[in-house]
């Protein structure tokens, strides 16, 4: 082995234009070599018996306390435990390891600065693993939030409500854990330490500079945070933005995500909802009234097409039986205008049920007054002179 580095130290002096005689390389090579050789035999064996126990020890520690969480989740009934298992399992498996290489650093035998560069690598890796676990613990609680609501009910307005309060806390709670994690890595360099006097110093001035250089991303937090709290929207809301229908499908601190009825994604800055006005269908309650407009000659009876309307109402599953009615809103110098008015438990079920009342309609007009459709009436004037 200390031929081998010595061999090594030579090319490389070659290399860079240094080769000495033979004699002299061999001095210098020695002299430069000798802390690591009188080294090299024992943190071979004992720092790397140690790096291996440590690892394989951490590892499968980690592996048998995920699989007897496993076995006590699949044992009880509760949220909490599924989701710890199924959001816990990376983090853990590296995490075990890292511990068990810090607490096995003390016995490794290594050189004072290699033992200080390895220290400071598992410092840096024992905090990365902890915001990443803080992270996945943030996830667990939406995990058991999320599948303790049913947001496929049809009254959904709770479940909508926490839901969008529990991820806006998450996107909260990440920006934070992401910014103290990399604050807590760059404390661990020596350097930023000795300037953080000078920074503390400047800290005034560096935070107006900042405040007007990042207003935009600024405002732009701010108004994830004040619409996770206030709610104007929440996830699965019907909204009408642009002139589009769809359905909010996703809230970050940042942009909204908006799913169009034909399956289009709608990207929008989440101040826009702060700043602009649109149309939420299911702010309050999801159920909805809807309305058909039927033109129609002013011969065809208002009573029979209230009646049947009635009929087409009583015989769809899509009519919550809440509220229906049947008036002539409008009337023209051609035609009147019919309008049937009934409600419904959601968006969806008031745009079909709309579909099926002014087919029924129309069919039934035209089966039953065909001469009710509208038309246009016109008189022939004979002006012709009359006849001597």
């Amino acid at each position: 082995m200390v031929e081998h580095w010595k061999w090594l130290g030579g090319a490389w002096l070659e290399a860079t234009g240094q080769a000495q005689p033979a004699s002299g390389l061999a001095a210098q090579m020695q002299e430069l070599l000798d802390p690591f050789i009188r080294v090299e035999e024992q943190w071979l064996v004992s720092s790397g018996g140690v790096l291996v126990v440590a690892v394989l020890g951490g590892w499968l520690l980690g592996g048998l306390l995920f699989r007897a969480l496993g076995r006590w989740a699949q044992s009880t009934d509760s949220l909490i435990d599924d989701a710890i298992a199924l959001h816990m399992r990376r983090p853990l498996r590296v995490m075990m390891p890292l511990v068990a290489l810090n607490l096995g650093l003390p016995l490794m035998t290594l050189p004072t600065g290699l033992k200080s560069g390895l220290r400071q690598l598992l410092l840096i890796l024992a905090i990365t693993g902890v915001g990443w676990t803080l992270a996945r613990a943030v996830r667990v609680i939406e995990h058991v939030i999320s599948h303790r609501e049913d947001l496929k009910s049809v009254d959904n307005l709770h479940a909508r409500t926490l839901l969008t309060q529990t991820r806006g806390l998450r996107n909260v709670a990440n920006f934070l854990i992401v910014v103290l994690t990399l604050g807590f890595v760059l404390l661990t360099f020596e350097r930023v330490r000795q300037l953080g006097t000078g920074l503390l110093a400047s800290a005034g001035v560096a935070g107006i500079v900042l405040g007007f250089a990042a207003q935009r991303s600024l405002s732009t937090i701010l108004a994830g945070i004040q619409i996770a709290l206030t709610q104007p929207i929440r996830v699965d809301d019907v909204v009408i933005v642009e002139n589009e229908w769809g359905r909010i499908e996703e809230i970050t601190l940042t942009y909204v995500v908006v799913r169009i009825w034909d399956k289009r994604r709608l990207v929008l800055p989440i101040v826009y909802f702060i700043e602009r006005p649109f149309q939420n269908w299911t702010r309050v309650s999801a159920d909805l009234l809807g309305t058909v407009n039927l033109h129609l000659d002013y011969s065809v009876p208002v009573d029979e097409i209230r009646a049947e309307c009635k009929r087409i109402l009583d015989g769809t599953p899509l009519w919550d039986g809440e509220a229906w009615c049947v008036q002539v809103t409008e009337t023209t110098e051609h035609c009147m205008v019919v309008r049937p008015l009934f409600s419904a438990r959601n968006a969806s079920d008031q745009w079909d049920l709309r579909c099926e009342v002014r087919e029924k309609l129309v069919a039934f007009v035209q089966r039953n007054y065909p001469h009710a459709l509208p038309r246009v009436r016109a008189e022939v004037a004979d002006e012709r002179p009359p006849r001597d």
